[in-house]
């Protein structure tokens, strides 16, 4: 069974008609009606009834609904021959969470690209227990995040750790301050990432330890939408340094003491990982960079 074929049936049925797939295709209509002949002959089954209109037969439509998970399968396997062959083409799928997605991941991928402009790049923004399931089930070639709670048999590689501070908005009576403590958050609204983050479960932990449960809560599933409910004055953040990194018009960052979290962010990848050329350049890009702001943050 040909893949063009194949391809052939799949574009007659997005076009409608013979005619039309034939242009697309840029073959004969001869040409596409002997593929098609071809391919039923194959299959054993008519898929496609002619008539005033094309539609697709009972066997059609279910050879159309397979024909295309293996022409997308297909077509991945051709882009990585082309990494494989020549390290400059290629498709990478890259999991990623955030704050990382957002702030830190742009940039590389902006020089990355200038370097490998035919190289395609799809992004998946998702936390880290999502993605170590993304990467074993093989929707990603590897991940950058935090720690994952089940490693799902995949590796993970430290880059830097972070640490955590507090957004306040800039009317806050906190923001008078160089360096919060954690006492201050008594009777305070606490923006949340979700309750079974990492990252929260130990800062609240710390919390508790300190002043109780005498404070609120405001769960926020996305950490980078943070920033808005505290310039609306909706309450005060405690996440990272990196997510909280950039100026934020109407807020302030200030140091917490007290709260010892220290999230890592790395990467993630399969214990038997096999990457193309192009990933590979990728991935050194990646760590260069992350390798040079982790000395940086120390040395400041």
């Amino acid at each position: 069974m040909e893949i063009r074929a194949i391809r052939t049936f799949t574009t007659i049925v997005k076009y409608g008609n013979f005619l039309k797939a034939a242009e697309a295709l840029n073959y004969s209509q001869p040409t596409i009606t002997l593929h098609i002949k071809h391919l039923e002959e194959e299959v054993g089954e008519k898929l496609l009834e002619r008539g005033k209109s094309l539609k697709m037969t009972e066997a059609g439509r279910l050879f159309y609904e397979r024909a295309n998970a293996l022409l997308r399968e297909y077509d991945r396997l051709d882009k990585t021959l082309q990494d494989l062959e020549g390290g400059i083409a290629g498709l990478i799928r890259i999991g990623v969470s955030e704050p990382t997605a957002s702030l830190e991941l742009p940039a590389i991928i902006a020089d990355f690209i200038e370097k490998f402009p035919k190289v395609e790049i799809s992004l998946h923004v998702a936390d880290a227990n999502t993605l170590s399931t993304m990467l074993y089930q093989d929707e990603i070639d590897f991940a950058i995040c935090g720690a994952p709670e089940v490693s799902m048999e995949n590796v993970f590689k430290p880059l830097y750790y972070d640490d955590i501070v507090l957004l306040v908005p800039e009317s806050h009576p906190l923001s008078a301050k160089k360096i919060a403590e954690v006492e201050d958050l008594e009777e305070e609204t606490i923006l949340f990432t979700p309750h079974n983050c990492p990252i929260r479960i130990k800062i609240e932990q710390t919390i508790v330890e300190k002043i109780g449960t005498n404070y609120k809560k405001l769960e926020i599933s996305s950490s980078m939408a943070h920033k808005h409910y505290v310039q609306a004055g909706l309450g005060v953040s405690l996440f990272t340094r990196t997510a909280h990194s950039f100026p934020f018009p109407g807020t302030k960052v200030l140091d917490v003491n007290g709260i010892e979290a220290a999230p890592v962010i790395g990467l993630l990848k399969r214990t038997n990982n096999l990457t193309g050329k192009a990933s590979t350049h990728l991935l050194a890009l990646i760590e260069e960079t992350f390798s040079k702001k982790h000395t940086l943050q120390e040395n400041y």
